[in-house]
């Protein structure tokens, strides 16, 4: 497969530094221009401060680019003839000379190939509603049932079927774990409402987690880290739940369905809520980039070596008590409900 890894990505790889990939379809199709470039290097360089490399991903002139120079991210940022990849698009964009960002599944299998281990992103693709009349399921879920990746997200977009698509990850053998939280993100939502089996609440106990897989070895699948946005910064409930109902109501009036149906809703809520749902999507995609090169840090045992974590997270939005604390419950991955962890329950806050 043409695959270009830039060389800085490849010597980290080689010296076994942490690299962090992030995908490029939020930069070339998820956010205006020109505020897309800024925010693609404000997350670069949110990575370099957690103490990783960053790896872009994307494909320019028919060569998957693992890693992206000045010159490149500034292309997929302003082309506006780049066009949208998911994985099962990535052999023919590759065969006919195409350029394209990349969506999660896409990013998550070219990581994979190279070697990264984790992956930020803001959040995933799913089981569409209505799916008993569509059958409408994203890419993603399949793919993320056959990389080995650890995945960082704010869940997936609520605009899905959230208890369908967790149930789905179940069935494919996806373990999802809560980063501090004992229900799955909402996405532009701190909490969907629905609850996880398994809470991690440091870096290093997610890393713990990578380490135990590693070891087990068997069926290959990701890992799902579930980091809500923090409360403050959500966008308001109540005008996401308004203006969603409102969102699927436009859609079924204008007859809008399939593969149209998400952009036309992530599109209905960013104006409807006059930029603020966009806001809560940036929110939560710096927060689980910042996460997630504090998880590559300490997978590597790099984690105690680079400054102190607090004022970062503060400064990047995160929740309190996620840092090197040790204390009641903390790095430990916990299961809850089923009557399981010695009477907790449902796990300690």
């Amino acid at each position: 497969m043409p695959t270009q890894v830039s060389e800085e990505v490849r010597e980290a790889l080689h010296e076994g530094r942490p690299v962090v990939a992030l995908e490029s379809t939020i930069i070339a199709h998820g956010l205006p221009r020109p505020r897309n470039l800024a925010v693609a290097r404000e997350l670069e360089g949110l990575v370099r401060d957690g103490g990783a490399v960053p790896a872009t991903i994307a494909v320019l002139d028919g060569v998957a680019r693992i890693g992206l120079d000045g010159a490149a991210l500034t292309r997929i940022a302003e082309d506006p003839s780049v066009r949208k990849l998911g994985h099962r698009d990535l052999a023919p964009a590759l065969a006919v000379g195409a350029s394209g960002a990349t969506t999660v599944s896409a990013t998550a299998w070219l990581a994979d190939s190279a070697g990264i281990r984790v992956f930020a992103t803001g959040g995933l693709g799913g089981v569409h509603r209505e799916w008993t009349e569509t059958q409408d399921e994203s890419a993603d879920l399949r793919l993320l049932a056959e990389v080995g990746i650890t995945v960082v997200c704010a869940g997936v977009k609520s605009i899905l079927d959230v208890p369908a698509t967790l149930q789905r990850l179940e069935t494919l053998g996806v373990t999802v774990v809560g980063y501090g939280t004992e229900t799955f993100p909402g996405f532009y939502l701190s909490s969907s409402g629905e609850r996880v089996d398994w809470t991690v609440r440091t870096p290093q106990g997610v890393a713990r987690v990578m380490r135990a897989r590693d070891e087990l070895g068997g069926p290959c699948s990701a890992l799902v880290v579930g980091n809500p946005v923090p409360t403050e910064q959500q966008l308001d409930p109540a005008l996401h739940d308004r203006v969603l109902a409102a969102g699927l109501a436009a859609a079924r009036e204008k007859g809008i369905t399939g593969q149209a149906v998400t952009p036309f809703l992530l599109e209905y809520l960013t104006v409807h809520t006059e930029g603020a749902s966009l806001e809560a999507n940036l929110a939560a995609v710096r927060g689980n980039v910042w996460l997630a090169a504090r998880i590559a840090a300490a997978y590597h045992g790099q984690l105690d070596a680079l400054p102190d974590e607090r004022g970062n997270r503060q400064r990047h939005g995160q929740r309190q008590g996620q840092g090197h604390g040790k204390g009641q419950g903390e790095g430990q991955a916990q299961r809850q409900g089923h009557g399981l962890g010695h009477g907790r329950g449902h796990g300690q806050p």
